[in-house]
């Protein structure tokens, strides 16, 4: 469970910088090299290159390099985890307001059968 949780947070991290919230969502639709991940940043190379080691940690990217060209890709294994967990924490507190709504539905229907005997 420990694991499993820093591995949430890697990924957490990772997605908490927007400019790494922008690489994710242009590996979303493919595979691109780091200048083609870098052009729509406002930021250094040397600064990108810093997002992608972030998002590698966290597993949220793989990258390979054939030549000079680094190819980037995105890990959907990863996003299902960070998927996994968002969805639990959902089914939770739906439960939790489904729970709270039964006594206010009582309530309401009370108040209504209160109404109409009057």
């Amino acid at each position: 469970m420990l694991n499993q949780s820093a591995a949430l947070d890697r990924l957490f991290h990772a997605l908490a910088d927007p400019g790494r919230r922008v690489i994710v969502a242009r590996l979303v639709s493919g595979p691109a090299s780091v200048s083609e991940l870098a052009e729509p940043l406002a930021m250094s190379l040397p600064s990108v290159l810093q997002h992608l080691r972030v998002l590698e940690d966290s597993g949220l990217v793989r990258s390979e390099k054939s030549g000079r060209v680094r190819t980037c890709r995105i890990a959907p294994q990863a996003l299902a985890q960070a998927e996994t967990w968002i969805n639990a924490r959902r089914m939770e507190w739906e439960g939790r307001l489904d729970r709270l709504g039964r006594p206010l539905d009582e309530l309401q229907r009370t108040e209504g059968n209160d109404e109409s005997a009057k």
